[in-house]
């Protein structure tokens, strides 16, 4: 079989995986998150932290609760880099420095794993699994916790209450991420992955000296990893490393655990909101963008130019022959459309325009399917939008799930929408205009900027992948980028918490004939069209700087 029918069918089949997975992990979420039962392990948990998982929360307590148990995080892995030179199974590393420490803290407990060092060179085992690994999981759930607090202000009414975040914390942690997690690792270490707490040994005598490598937990980190739409790697060639990654059927693997919350969200929702209609809406939504994105990104890498590309059969420069192209693009395109990071290939060898699709994926608000959590709560307020816009077109007040959009409603959409792109373009606007940051770019024109603007994207959306021509362990870009990374996170989680708060105390507004059907395909183009559009206006100017310049050029 050719290379590209063997991508096709890499992409089939994964699909099938999905949708068989689909139905009953949206319905088995939406159980979790509106059961009145705590498990044991649940109330030992409550004991501890002292929380009432009875007491409901309206958004200001839920917004509190979010802010105050992430800065705890953030406090918690930094000082546990700090000190690492003095604990056991620190394999000799000595602590971290202040800078980095922080975008390392920063980095994990917003989502981003955003890495400036080489994991197996700096980090050792007490650092990799009692802070690095925990907060896989726990940023994730926070995710889950903000869009299901969402979904409860479509699906109730006067009522500004949104649950609990200490029980949907632990709930998603406990009873969804940590069981399939643990599945996961199993299969991985059947593929070859390690999972052990081994030392730094020599692996083999080569000419002119040897090489050395440690172990680790890496099946399970490896897991949670992708499960959570994470992307810290272990070793610093992350999900190219074949301690991380042996072989083709690992990989499909860890694509469709990338994958797979952020679609089956969409069953959730729509069982949440007391309509599966409008979850298969929104699923639809984000299965044009993933396919459309995916079938660029084949072609782009596939198609591309040159008798050196056309003679691999393919740009497989920096990729992974044991993947090949449709294996790295395919993983590429899933990463960037979510908020993972994970990477089987450099993405900065990737061609001009297959970096631009990555780039691309990243500024639509990675919203196909997008983060855990993240991404049904952003693609929810594009929806918004959408129908904010179709109002206007038909000069009535918009109405989503039986609710009014109003002005209130919105502001907090706009918002949430405008945050991000004035992080991304802001910071990447002063660091040009700098002469330190530049000094970390290891290439010039456009390809260079490249870097840059991937860089503040990648951190401002919580991905966390990079263009690995960047040299990012710096005071400038550690500090900085640390910043974007936390407002990136947590100022959208302010506008998407307040909004649910609203919509909650609204009454149903109900259905008539001038309602605008949300659940027919007309809406999902709209949809589309608004996602696409909204991004295009935005990001074109920079991006026609940097990947559409470098692909025309080439």
């Amino acid at each position: 079989m050719g290379p590209v029918p063997a991508g096709v069918l890499q992409v089939v089949a994964l699909a099938a995986a999905l949708g068989l997975a689909y139905r009953p992990l949206g319905d088995y979420m939406a159980g979790v998150y509106s059961s009145s039962k705590h498990l044991r392990a649940e109330k030992a948990v409550y004991r501890i932290i002292g929380a009432d998982p009875t007491t409901e929360m309206r958004w200001p307590a839920y917004l509190r609760g979010v802010l105050a148990f992430s800065a705890v995080s953030v406090l918690f892995l930094y000082l546990l880099q700090r000190v690492q030179g003095g604990l056991p199974g620190s394999l000799g590393f000595s602590s971290i420095d202040p800078d980095q420490a922080f975008n390392t803290a920063a980095s994990f407990v917003s989502n981003t794993n955003w890495q400036s060092y080489y994991g197996e060179q700096a980090m050792g085992h007490v650092v990799q699994t009692g802070g690095l690994a925990v907060q896989n999981f726990l940023s994730a759930a926070v995710g889950m916790a903000v869009a299901v607090a969402l979904v409860r202000g479509f699906a109730r009414s006067r009522t500004g209450e949104l649950g609990n975040f200490w029980s949907d914390l632990v709930r998603g942690t406990v009873r969804i991420l940590l069981p399939i997690a643990v599945v996961g690792a199993i299969v991985l270490v059947a593929c070859g992955a390690i999972q052990n707490f081994a030392g730094i040994h020599e692996v083999g005598q080569f000419t002119g000296g040897s090489q050395q490598w440690n172990g680790g937990a890496v099946a399970s980190q490896e897991a949670i990893k992708e499960l959570g739409t994470n992307g810290g790697g272990y070793f610093n060639a992350n999900s190219a490393h074949p301690f991380e990654n042996p072989n083709g059927i690992s990989n499909l693997f860890e694509i469709f655990l990338i994958l797979l919350i952020p679609f089956a969200l969409t069953r959730t929702f729509g069982r949440m909101v007391g309509s599966v209609r409008q979850g298969y809406a929104i699923l639809a939504a984000m299965v044009v963008i993933w396919i459309g994105f995916t079938a660029l990104m084949l072609w782009t890498e596939f198609h591309h130019g040159g008798t050196a590309f056309q003679d691999a059969g393919g740009a497989l420069e920096g990729k992974e022959t044991r993947f090949g192209v449709g294996g790295s693009s395919i993983f590429a395109v899933a990463t960037t459309l979510t908020s993972t990071g994970a990477v089987n290939a450099f993405l900065s060898s990737f061609t001009g325009y297959g970096g631009g699709i990555a780039l691309l994926g990243m500024q639509l608000g990675e919203v196909a399917p997008g983060g855990v959590g993240s991404g049904l709560y952003g693609i929810l307020i594009m929806a918004l939008i959408a129908v904010f816009l179709a109002g206007l077109m038909v000069g009535r007040t918009p109405e989503y799930l039986g609710k009014k959009i109003g002005t209130r409603e919105i502001k907090f959409a706009a918002l949430y929408i405008l945050i991000t792109p004035a992080l991304v373009l802001s910071f990447t606007a002063v660091a040009m205009a700098l002469p330190t940051p530049g000094h970390s770019m290891t290439n010039s024109g456009a390809h260079g900027f490249s870097e840059i603007l991937y860089a503040y994207t990648s951190a401002a959306n919580n991905n966390g992948s990079a263009f690995a021509g960047l040299n990012a362990d710096t005071q400038w870009f550690n500090t900085t980028l640390g910043i974007v990374m936390l407002l990136g996170r947590f100022l959208p989680m302010v506008f998407i918490l307040a909004l649910a708060g609203s919509l909650a105390e609204q009454k149903p507004v109900p259905e008539t004939l001038g309602t605008l059907r949300t659940h027919k395909p007309l809406f999902v183009g709209l949809l589309v069209g608004t996602i696409l559009i909204v991004t295009a206006l935005t990001y074109f100017p920079a991006l026609a700087l940097g990947p559409l310049a470098e692909g025309l050029g080439s």
